[in-house]
């Protein structure tokens, strides 16, 4: 089993999880984030450090989830330093189905 991050943090973007990640295995899109599966341990530390509850074990999310999570790891830079979310990340909280309208496939700046 590993962690996957799921539609929730699309345009929400907060970082806390991935200051408590031990093994650094978040990566940073420009609206998201995405937890390596080869790096990941499956600790769970980042769940519930996660405010709009956006991660999930790979067993209780979608297999797109999974697969999601391992492309973009691998063009996608790391990300071990939390941010400031975006300054709209608020509105987008309660929206549904936001990968397939409102994803961007650029990468972040990592710990830039």
């Amino acid at each position: 089993m590993t962690y996957v991050v799921t539609d929730a943090c699309v345009r929400c973007k907060y970082t806390d999880c991935v200051t408590v990640c031990p093994v650094d295995c978040f990566y940073e899109g420009e609206n998201m984030l995405v937890i390596d599966p080869e790096v990941c341990i499956d600790c769970g530390v980042c769940v519930p450090e996660c405010p709009v509850e956006a991660i999930f074990p790979d067993t209780d999310a979608d297999k797109k989830w999974v697969e999601i999570n391992a492309r973009w790891t691998k063009e996608w830079p790391n990300i071990a330093k939390r941010k400031d979310p975006p300054p709209d990340a608020d509105e987008f909280v309660n929206v549904k189905n936001k990968y397939e309208t409102l994803f961007s496939p650029k990468p972040g700046t990592g710990d830039k």
